[in-house]
C-alpha cells in the first residue's frame, strides 16, 4: 500500500557537462577485426584518451554521441577518470564495446554526490534517451492500480494508471487492467465501494442500478449513513492490506448475529459479502505463506534474446505477473541483462521491500541501496537457494521461459511475412518499419489522422501518433486535403528531427525513424495526392508509398495494391501477406476511429463554462448544482450569479460579459 506518496525528490546532481568536437586528427588508417569486419582503430580511442585528461576522480555519469549526435551508450561510475580510461585500452574489450568505441565522437558527463546518485541518474538517462549500446526496457507501461480516494466525504474506489498526484490509498501494481477490474467487481459485491465520479456522486437525487444489484450502498441519497459507509470503507482496506480473514471472521459472526435476531435480509447483505471476499480469494493464483509484499524477477535466453518474468505479491496474494523483452546485445548474459532491467525498471515505480532474482546480478548492494533511497525504505534484494522463496522463482523462471518460446514463434512468423512484403512490394529488403495512415470524420467534422506502425516485433504502439486536423482551408470531408495536412507534418518533422534517412539512428533490428514502407488508404487519388506531397518536401524515391483500395463491395480479400509507376494489382485471395496487410489496415482504421470518437465525446461534454477565466471544476460544479444547467447560467442576471457560493462580484460579471458580449 502506498498513501497518498509524496514526489519523487530527485538528486541534487552537480553538473560538469564537457564536450568536444570529433577532429580529424584522431583518425588513423590502421584497422583490426572486430565482429568479422574490419573497424579502423583509434578514432573514438583518442576522442575518448582526450576526455579523460579532463576528467575528476569523482562519481558520475557519462555519455557518449556519434558523429550525428545521436546517444551510444550512457554508463555510470564510481570514479569517472578510472572509468573512462578503461575504454582507451581497445584490446580488453569485447567486440560490442569496441563498435561503440570506434563509432564516438564526443561524449558528455554530469558529476554526483555519490554512485547512489549516479546509478538513479542513470537509469533515468537510459529510459530517455534509449542509446543504442545499452539495455533497454521494452514495453515499458504503467501498471494499473486500485485508488480509494481520500479527498471525499464518500471515498470512492477506481482503477488508477500514471503519476499518483490524487489524495488517497493506492494498492499495486496490478500485472494487467483485467487483473483490477475482476478484483474491483468483487469489491464492489463485498464491500459496497462507490465507484461513481464525483460529479455524478454529487448530483444523484435517487439510487442507480448498482444499489439496486447491491454492488454499491448509494451514500450519494443518504440510503446508509457516512459513519457507517466509513466501516465499510475501513474493511476495504483491511482486506487490500491483506487482512481478509480476519473480515470473513468478522463478517461470519455478523451475519450469526443477524440471523439470531431473525433478521434475514440483513443476514443475506452479510453471506453475499463472504462469498465475493471467498471469490477474489479463489482467483488470486498462487497465494505464499511467507510472502507478504514482494516481486519476483527471473530472465531467460535463448536465440540471441532475453525474456524477464515479474511476478507481483502484494498482501501475501499474487497480483499477477508480466512479460518483458529487453532490447540487448546478444553478447550480454543472463545476469547483465537483469541487473540492467532491475534500475530501469524501478526508476518510476514503487518498489517494494523485497525483490527476489533468479541470478546474482554485479554490484546487487548498491542497486538495492539506491532502490532503497528511490523508494523512501529499505530494499532487500537476495537470490533465494532454497525454499518457498526458490519456488517463487523457479515458477517465474518457467513462465520467462515458456513466454521466450511463443515470441520467438512469433518474431519468425513476423521475420517471414515482412520478407514477403519486401518481395510483394518490390522492396530492397524486408521492411523494417511499416507505417500506415488513415482518416476519421463525420461529415468533416472532429476530423484526426492516424499513423499506426508496425515492425519485426509487431505492432510498435508508443510509435503511433494522431493527427488533429488544423488547417481551415480544407472542405470538410476532403480526405485528399486531410491527408495532405497529415503527410507534410509528419514528414516535415522527421527531417527536421532526424535529417536524411541515411543519418537516422536504427537499433540493432533496423528499427529506426524513418519508414521503410508507407501504406495510404485509398486508390490512385490518393496515393498520387501522397507522391505530390512527398515529392514537395524533396524526398523523392527515400519513402515507398503504396495505396490500398477496398475491394468491390468493400470486401476483404479483394483490395487493389497501387505502386507508383506500376499498373494496380491484388493478391491471391489466400496470400499470407494479403491477410498481414489487411491487419495492418484494419489496426489502423481501429486506431483513427478510436481517436475520432474521443475528441467527439469531448466536443459533446465540452462545456461553455470550461471557457471563461477564472472558473474551475470547483465552481463550475457549484453553477451548475446551484442552475442545473449551462443554458440556464447563460440567462442569469448578475444578482442572480450572486447567489452562488463562490462566485464575487467580478465573478459575477465576468460570466454574465461573456455570454453578453453584446452590451444587452
Amino acid at each position: 500500500m502506498n498513501t497518498a506518496p509524496p514526489e519523487n525528490d530527485k538528486p541534487e546532481i552537480e553538473s560538469d557537462v564537457t564536450t568536444t568536437p570529433t577532429t580529424s586528427e584522431a583518425e588513423t588508417e590502421t584497422a583490426f577485426e572486430a565482429g568479422g569486419e574490419l573497424v579502423p582503430r583509434g578514432q573514438g580511442a583518442l576522442v575518448i584518451a582526450d576526455f579523460v585528461k579532463r576528467l575528476p576522480n569523482a562519481p558520475g555519469v557519462y555519455r557518449m554521441f556519434d558523429q550525428n549526435g545521436n546517444v551510444l551508450y550512457v554508463g555510470k561510475a564510481r570514479n569517472l577518470k578510472k572509468r573512462v580510461t578503461s575504454y582507451t585500452r581497445i584490446g580488453m574489450q569485447s567486440n560490442r564495446i569496441i563498435r561503440m568505441i570506434q563509432q564516438t565522437a564526443t561524449m558528455e558527463f554530469v558529476t554526483t554526490r555519490t554512485e547512489t546518485e549516479a546509478l538513479l541518474l542513470e537509469a533515468n538517462l537510459i529510459k530517455r534517451l534509449r542509446p543504442r549500446f545499452n539495455v533497454l526496457l521494452r514495453d515499458d507501461k504503467s501498471f494499473p492500480y486500485i485508488l480509494i480516494t481520500g479527498d471525499h466525504e464518500a471515498p470512492q474506489l477506481v482503477k488508477h494508471r500514471g503519476a499518483r498526484t490524487r489524495k488517497g490509498d493506492y494498492y499495486g501494481p496490478f500485472a494487467s487492467a483485467g487483473a483490477v477490474g475482476s478484483t474491483m467487481n468483487a469489491m464492489q459485491r463485498a464491500f459496497l465501494i462507490r465507484t461513481c465520479t464525483d460529479s455524478v456522486y454529487e448530483s444523484r437525487t435517487r439510487p442507480c442500478l448498482l444499489f439496486q444489484i447491491k454492488r454499491c450502498a448509494a451514500p450519494c441519497t443518504g440510503e446508509i449513513a457516512l459513519d457507517d459507509y466509513a466501516e465499510l470503507v475501513r474493511e476495504a482496506k483491511g482486506f487490500l492490506t491483506g487482512k481478509s480473514s480476519v473480515i470473513k471472521t468478522d463478517l461470519a459472526r455478523a451475519m450469526e448475529a443477524a440471523s439470531a435476531d431473525l433478521d434475514f435480509e440483513r443476514a443475506a447483505i452479510y453471506r453475499d459479502r463472504i462469498a465475493a471476499l471467498s471469490h477474489v480469494q479463489s482467483h488470486q493464483g498462487i497465494n505464499p505463506q511467507t510472502v507478504d509484499e514482494a516481486d519476483v524477477l527471473a530472465v531467460h535466453q535463448e536465440g540471441g534474446q532475453s525474456c524477464v518474468q515479474v511476478f507481483f505479491f502484494r498482501t501475501g496474494q499474487n497480483w499477477g505477473n508480466h512479460a518483458f523483452y529487453p532490447r540487448a546485445d546478444k553478447s550480454l548474459d543472463a545476469a547483465e541483462i537483469l541487473g540492467a532491467f532491475l534500475a530501469q525498471f524501478y526508476e518510476d515505480k514503487p518498489c517494494p521491500r523485497l525483490i527476489l532474482l533468479s541470478h546474482e546480478v554485479e554490484e546487487m548492494d548498491l542497486i538495492a541501496e539506491a532502490l532503497s533511497e528511490h523508494a523512501g525504505h529499505r530494499v532487500e534484494i537476495a537470490v533465494p537457494k532454497r525454499g518457498e522463496k526458490k519456488d517463487l522463482v523457479d515458477h517465474a523462471l518457467l513462465n520467462a521461459r515458456e513466454a521466450l518460446g511463443r515470441n520467438l514463434a512469433e518474431t519468425a512468423s513476423q521475420s517471414r511475412l515482412l520478407e514477403g512484403v519486401g518481395t510483394t512490394f518490390g522492396l530492397e529488403g524486408p521492411p523494417r518499419r511499416i507505417e500506415v495512415y488513415d482518416n476519421s470524420h463525420i461529415m468533416g467534422t472532429n476530423a484526426v489522422g492516424g499513423m499506426i506502425v508496425a515492425g519485426p516485433n509487431g505492432f510498435v504502439k508508443n510509435q503511433y501518433r494522431k493527427f488533429n486536423i488544423r488547417s481551415e482551408e480544407i472542405t470538410p470531408g476532403d480526405d485528399f486535403g486531410m491527408m495532405k495536412e497529415v503527410l507534410t507534418r509528419r514528414f516535415s518533422r522527421l527531417v527536421k528531427e532526424h535529417g536524411s534517412r541515411e543519418a537516422a539512428p536504427r537499433d540493432e533490428e533496423g528499427f529506426g525513424p524513418w519508414p521503410d514502407l508507407v501504406f495510404i488508404d485509398g486508390g490512385q487519388g490518393q496515393l498520387s495526392a501522397a507522391r505530390e506531397i512527398i515529392d514537395g518536401l524533396g524526398l523523392t524515391d527515400q519513402v515507398p508509398l503504396v495505396g490500398i483500395a477496398k475491394g468491390p463491395d468493400r470486401d476483404a480479400g479483394r483490395e487493389k495494391f497501387f505502386i507508383p509507376g506500376r499498373e494496380g494489382f491484388m493478391l491471391q485471395p489466400r496470400d499470407p501477406v494479403l491477410y498481414f496487410v489487411q491487419r495492418l489496415r484494419d489496426e489502423a482504421h481501429r486506431f483513427a476511429i478510436g481517436t475520432h470518437r474521443a475528441k467527439r465525446k469531448a466536443a459533446l461534454t465540452k462545456s461553455p463554462l470550461d471557457e471563461i477565466d477564472g472558473i474551475g471544476p470547483t465552481r463550475k460544479r457549484a453553477l451548475l448544482a446551484h442552475f442545473g444547467t449551462a443554458k440556464a447560467v447563460s440567462r442569469a442576471s448578475v444578482p442572480d450569479l450572486l447567489d452562488v457560493p463562490g462566485i464575487s462580484e467580478q465573478m459575477a460579471r465576468t460570466i454574465y460579459d461573456f455570454f453578453h458580449d453584446n452590451g444587452d
